[in-house]
């Protein structure tokens, strides 16, 4: 995805000399931040890990490199990191899931009894599976279906080559199929249908 209109990386270098502009990058980029951060550790802990993330963006800003990364993978990158360091609570979140089948963040997205049900009864042994995920698998696996980035955009947001992303990924969909079953319960808004798709690049 390209930057939108008014360029972030235009920003980011204008924030350098005025640092009250790194404030639409904030606002352009934090709603979709904070809902992936929620559903990886639920929504207590989005608010801090989200503001975290633009915090040390803000920091490190000067270091960011229009030529080697976009500015989504930069910050997504940024946030990987964040949520590194609440994976235990991360895991303890997916192991509830796993154990009522109930996902918060999910709920908003499901109109009607039906569906959350079905999708309810998906995520359960999803979300045992994403657990026990190395939490580089998860990373990669997760910033594609979740975040919605691209191969190319994973590995800059990771900072690994596009090779890896792609082994985790399949390392990751292959064990995520097993826990699912061959009854296509991976369908569900747990991980959604794009863990089936192919290279997206």
């Amino acid at each position: 995805m390209t930057d939108p209109a008014g360029g972030d990386a235009e920003l980011i270098a204008a924030s350098l000399e005025e640092p009250e502009r790194f404030a639409a990058l904030f606002d352009r980029h934090a709603p979709a931040i904070h809902q992936y951060v929620a559903r990886r550790l639920g929504r207590d802990a989005a608010d801090d890990v989200t503001a975290e993330t633009f915090l040390t963006a803000f920091r490190i800003r000067d270091r960011f490199d229009p030529a080697r990364a976009g500015v989504r993978p930069w910050l997504y990158g940024i946030a990987a990191k964040q949520i590194g360091r609440h994976r235990r609570r991360e895991v303890q979140a997916l192991k509830l899931l796993a154990r009522t089948g109930h996902d918060p963040v999910a709920d908003s997205w499901t109109d009607s009894a039906d569906d959350r049900l079905a999708a309810e009864a998906a995520a359960r042994p999803l979300a045992g599976a994403l657990a026990r995920l190395s939490a580089g698998d998860r990373h990669v696996l997760l910033l594609f279906a979740w975040a919605d980035l691209g191969y190319q955009e994973i590995a800059e947001a990771l900072g690994i080559p596009v090779g890896t992303v792609r082994s985790r990924l399949n390392r990751a969909r292959r064990k995520l199929r097993t826990a699912a079953g061959s009854d296509g319960a991976a369908d569900g808004p747990l991980i959604e249908a794009r863990i089936h798709e192919g290279d997206p690049a």
